[in-house]
């Protein structure tokens, strides 16, 4: 008995926390997209499918893809540029790995939004690295870089990076270097060792910095307002904008969900694969 209530004793404020602050937003979310927007906005209690229905218009869907397009997007390049820091930093001396690591994480010691404000510092059109370029003679007038689909995508991956770093850096740190050795031994080059075990056996790292990265940058609505001015709607935008502006909080409910299921179907198909990466290791 006591050792149910010492294990409840420290679950229990956990649940509780996400019990309140998930579990019960989410159940409402769930509700509301069943209903109707009242004539002045609020809810009209009428039981109805509309919301998903409308979610549904190649409008919305249309809004829905690019966000995924986005997001795609953001992870590849995050991706590409995350794992050879990542394989650096694990290959570094075990000294130097926590200065690397520190530096990995540097930029969460400033705000969000501040660090998305820098970003419209550096590409507006007399930011600093058009000046620089002009300075340099590259270019003779400024470029298009900011109220773009590149700005955005430029602000997601700065701002999502280190989290694939530290993902990938997880599994890279846990790899038994002797299998590598041994690989090398019966004769694999290095690129033949590096696809045929480094990059399989890390795969879980490079699933879950992928899934974290996607997820938080298809329901992203700052970084599309700030670097995007606005111009291009994602679906985070399209939410914000319906609960906020709209007053439609069963269609924004609806969305959100439906945004919620994906989310859900991503993180169950990545906690398979790594079930399965676990269970042929075994």
């Amino acid at each position: 008995m006591n050792t149910r209530l010492k294990t409840a004793a420290y679950v229990g404020p956990g649940l509780g926390w996400l019990a309140l602050f998930m579990i019960i937003p989410c159940g409402i979310i769930f509700v509301y997209s069943f209903f109707e927007r009242g004539t002045y906005g609020g809810i009209d209690f009428i039981f109805s499918f509309d919301n998903f229905n409308r979610a549904l218009d190649p409008i919305y869907l249309n809004i829905l893809l690019t966000s995924g397009r986005i997001a795609g997007l953001t992870t590849l390049i995050a991706l590409i540029l995350a794992y050879p820091a990542a394989y650096a930093i694990s290959c570094a001396p075990t000294r130097r790995q926590p200065v690397f690591l520190f530096m990995v994480m540097l930029p969460f010691w400033s705000n969000y939004l501040i660090r998305t404000y820098a970003w419209i510092v550096l590409l507006n059109r007399e930011g600093l690295i058009n000046n620089s370029l002009e300075g340099l003679g590259l270019i003779s007038e400024p470029l298009p870089l900011l109220y773009n689909e590149f700005a955005i995508i430029t602000g997601l991956v700065y701002n999502y990076l280190p989290f694939v770093i530290l993902a990938i850096y997880a599994s890279l740190s846990r790899l038994n270097p002797e299998i590598r050795e041994a690989s090398e031994d019966l004769g694999a080059s290095s690129l033949t060792t590096f696809l045929r075990v480094t990059l399989p056996l890390t795969m879980p790292g490079i699933a879950a910095g992928s899934i974290f990265v996607f997820v938080l940058s298809i329901g992203n609505f700052i970084t599309p307002d700030l670097l995007g001015g606005g111009r291009l709607m994602m679906v985070g935008n399209l939410i914000y904008d319906q609960f906020l502006s709209a007053r439609d909080w069963p269609f924004g409910s609806a969305l959100s969900l439906m945004l919620i299921g994906v989310m859900m179907m991503l993180l169950f198909t990545q906690a398979i694969a790594v079930n399965k990466s676990m269970g042929e290791r075994v």
